[in-house]
């Protein structure tokens, strides 16, 4: 088992590898570029939120996150509004139009999985996710360190 469990844990890099080239293809008529819609899909999803809410559901540093969110409000795609909560960090919210292109793509991307799914047993991608969620729970626990 234990052997499976290195190589599972070490397929997520090409994993994502061919997941970004199949998203990038599928952007190239859009305009977007990954970090774009990467950002306009957790808004699509969490609503409006500030840069270091966003960082957090991305999973990468709030400076960075900064970096995508500048490109995605240069290109119309999101807007800033204010914070009832914190009047210095602006929530990002998508535009209409915005929200009209993450639909789109994300619709595209969704036709894409049902092809590529093909006759993968649904069962099997259930316990693949249940895995792949456990393991992401447990390395964030042990990065984390023991709770003091």
């Amino acid at each position: 088992m234990i052997a499976s469990l290195y190589t599972l844990a070490w397929m997520t890099r090409p994993l994502m590898q061919e997941v970004e080239a199949a998203v990038e293809h599928g952007l190239a008529s859009s305009g977007l570029t990954v970090r774009q819609r990467a950002v306009m899909e957790i808004l699509s999803h969490q609503g409006p939120l500030p840069v270091p809410a966003l960082a957090e559901a991305l999973h990468i540093q709030r400076q960075y996150v900064q970096v995508m969110v500048n490109e995605t409000l240069a290109a119309g795609l999101v807007e800033k509004r204010p914070n009832p909560r914190h009047a210095r960090s602006a929530l990002i919210t998508l535009t209409e139009a915005g929200r009209i292109l993450i639909d789109t793509v994300t619709a595209q991307e969704h036709a894409l999985l049902t092809e590529i799914a093909g006759d993968l047993p649904s069962q099997d991608v259930e316990i693949a996710l249940k895995v792949m969620q456990e393991l992401h729970a447990r390395f964030h626990s042990y990065n984390q360190g023991p709770s003091s």
